[in-house]
This record gives C-alpha cells, sequence and structure tokens, in this order.
C-alpha cells in the first residue's frame, strides 16, 4: 500500500526530529513517554475524525476492550511525567560541591553501576559536567552557568515565554488553567509569563478570562524561543499537508493557495548562480516581510465584522551535500 510506505517514512522522519531535539544543547530530555503520548494522540485524532472506536483499536491491531482500557489508563496517567535518570544524575552533582564517582554509584545504587558510569561519562562529554582524576577515584562537579556560557539552552524557563505565546497563537483562545497543561506547569508557576505576555502586549485576556493573541513572531537571531519557532514552523508544515491531503482528488495548480512545492538546485563552489539559489531564503523572508507589515498597518485601521481567515505561508531552506551529479526536479504537492 502507498499510503502505508509514507506513514512509515514519514514516521522515521519525525523520529530524526525528535531523536535532534531532545539533545540539542547537550541536553537530553526524557523520552520514555513517547510511544504512550503518539498511542494516545493518534486515538484522540482518529475520534475527532469520526473514527469509531473499533476501527480504531482495529487499526491498531488490538481487541476493543483492551483498546479502551489502554486509552482510559493513559489518559489518567498523561500529566506525570518522570524524571531520567540522565536528569536525576545531573540534578544530584549540582546540588553538591564536588562528588566522587564512588557516592554517585552509591546514590543511584538501584540503577546499576553500568548505566550510572555511562550517564556520567555522557555528562562529562556534553561538557555539562567536570571530571578530575579516572576510575573509582574520580571526582565530578557541575558546570557553572558562566562556563558553559549558554544558561538559555540549560533553564527549564527559557523560551517558555514563547513557548507559551505560540501554543495561545495557535490555540487561542485558552484558558489559563488549559495553557498550563500545555506546557507542562503548574498555573501558579505559568502565572508570571502569562502577566508579561498580558503586560506586553503580546497577548490579550477576553471577557471570559481566556487568552488570546493575533500574531506571534521570533525575531531572526533570537537567542530564545528556538522551542516555539520550531513548532510553528512544524504545525505550518503539517497543517498545509493535511488540508493537501483532503484535497487529494484535485491536481496541483500554479493558482492553488493551499498547496506546497519543493526545489532542489545543484550547485558547486564557483557556479555562476550559486549565490543567488543560496540567498532565495533572505529574499523570500524580506518579500513576506514587507507585506505582513502592509497587512497590519491596513489592519490596524480598518474596520471589520470578525471572522475572515488567516492565511499561512511557511519558509525552509537547507543544504546537504551531494555525492553524484543527478539533477533534482521540482516536487509539487
Amino acid at each position: 500500500m502507498n499510503v502505508q510506505v509514507l506513514i512509515d517514512s514519514v514516521v522515521r522522519q519525525v523520529t530524526v526530529l525528535i531523536a535532534q531535539l531532545s539533545t540539542s544543547g547537550g541536553i537530553r530530555a526524557p523520552l520514555a513517554h513517547i510511544a504512550n503520548q503518539v498511542f494516545l494522540d493518534l486515538a484522540r485524532e482518529l475520534e475527532t475524525q469520526g473514527v469509531s472506536r473499533k476501527v480504531s483499536a482495529d487499526m491498531f491491531g488490538m481487541a476493543l476492550r483492551a483498546y479502551i482500557r489502554k486509552v482510559r489508563r493513559l489518559d489518567e496517567a498523561e500529566s506525570a511525567r518522570g524524571r531520567t535518570l540522565w536528569q536525576a544524575v545531573l540534578d544530584f552533582v549540582r546540588g553538591e560541591e564536588l562528588v566522587t564517582r564512588e557516592r554517585a554509584l552509591a546514590r543511584f545504587g538501584l540503577d546499576g553501576e553500568l548505566e550510572v558510569s555511562a550517564v556520567l561519562r555522557d555528562l562529562t562529554e556534553s561538557g555539562l559536567v567536570f571530571c578530575s582524576g579516572s576510575g573509582r577515584n574520580a571526582v565530578y562537579r557541575a558546570a557553572t552557568d558562566a562556563e558553559l556560557g549558554r544558561l538559555s539552552q540549560l533553564s527549564d524557563e527559557a523560551g517558555l515565554v514563547e513557548l507559551a505565546w505560540v501554543f495561545i497563537f495557535h490555540h487561542g483562545p485558552l484558558l489559563p488553567e488549559r495553557l498550563a497543561e500545555m506546557v507542562m506547569r503548574t498555573p501558579d508557576d505559568l502565572a508570571p509569563v502569562v502577566e508579561r505576555l498580558v503586560g506586553d502586549g503580546r497577548v490579550e485576556r477576553t471577557v471570559d478570562g481566556k487568552l488570546r493573541s493575533e500574531n506571534f513572531v521570533v525575531p531572526l537571531g533570537s537567542a530564545v524561543g528556538f522551542e516555539a519557532a520550531v513548532f510553528d514552523h512544524f504545525q505550518a508544515v503539517v497543517q498545509t499537508i493535511c488540508q493537501r491531503l483532503s484535497q487529494a482528488a484535485v491536481s496541483a495548480d500554479a493558482a492553488d493557495i493551499v498547496g506546497g512545492s519543493t526545489y532542489a538546485f545543484d550547485v558547486w563552489p564557483g557556479h555562476p548562480l550559486e549565490g543567488e539559489v543560496k540567498a532565495q531564503l533572505g529574499r523570500m523572508r524580506k518579500a513576506c516581510g514587507e507585506l505582513r507589515q502592509r497587512v497590519d498597518e491596513h489592519n490596524r485601521t480598518a474596520e471589520h465584522a470578525g471572522g475572515g481567515e488567516q492565511v499561512i505561508t511557511y519558509l525552509g531552506q537547507c543544504v546537504r551535500e551531494r555525492d553524484d551529479g543527478n539533477e533534482t526536479d521540482a516536487g509539487e504537492a
């Protein structure tokens, strides 16, 4: 089945993205809940699309009763997010001035010497922990924020403002309690973030206490907010593909207002068009930025009855090495 091949290929690409995100900046994000989260999110989305539980269970290769039990169990446990051994060891070392290898092994004795040793080695190699000595005599201390020079990536709160903002922009109006669930914080912990967003005008409260936003922007070169930007990019791609799939019987056309095109250009050092090709993203960003500014200026003074449409344009560009001379044509969707 071509659809099955497509699904398998998409899943592989998503796992590449998840692996990259989970190790970005030297951090090792917990992944133990991923399989359950994927199952639960798929089950919910199938239900949203009108697929019965009986059919959904069959799609997962499960008996209906087992399917319902699993959905119920995961629903109840969704808010539980345990720490990984990697995070626990890092927090332990950070909480002490110096930690001997023997003490670390004793503290996490139930987890196994090989596992703890592997974590200590990974923390050392990633630069989050410094080690003096070797073997059983090794002593560890956590690197300071000044030494790392990348406080924004080490702090769990870095980028939280932007992440909350993009969720409000895409899913609002949202109650603060629902927003807290989405960013995995308590309402009290998130309250200062919400007040900051409201205070600087990025977010507004509706009369019924919900949060909404008319726009979302992470400036180019911003040191924080990459998580929100990645989510924004990825959601735009997914929404575009889903809308295009709903029109699968319609052939792509240059006049389409929904769809995507991928163009690959083969260039090499000294190619007369290399500079023009690589400058594409900059030119498109500038053009779209100027157009959005004109739209915003008009909307500030225009009167309208509400509703309307939001047109989302996604721009992306990457460069990969080629080891052959094959030409690549454009792909249309």
